[in-house]
């Protein structure tokens, strides 16, 4: 088997864990705040196991976090999507990864 190892980094890494409601129910999430992957947190459902790396953007985005986390309805996304713009760094504080 071939194989080339592009990468093998280790890192000492924040880790939140952040448990909330709504009306609709209750979320777990694990977020790994990381200089990997251009700043990006690791975000990460602890009931459906479906993880994402998220910035500004993707926050904004509301079909991307229904599907992404397998959300039922938009109103779960915008709960999501109001809870992640305090966790999520704006675009502007993210670093290049790859240079």
């Amino acid at each position: 088997m071939y194989m080339e190892k592009l990468y093998d980094e280790m890192e000492q890494s924040n880790v939140r864990f952040v448990g909330f409601t709504t009306k609709e129910g209750r979320y777990d999430f694990g977020i790994v705040y990381t200089s990997q992957f251009f700043g990006k947190p690791l975000v990460v459902c602890m009931q459906t196991g479906q993880s994402s790396l998220l910035d500004s953007s993707d926050v904004k985005d509301l079909d991307f976090l229904q599907k992404k986390f397998r959300l039922p309805d938009k109103m779960v996304a915008m709960d999501l999507a109001d809870f992640l713009n305090d966790v999520v760094p704006p675009a502007e504080l993210m670093e290049a990864s790859y240079e």
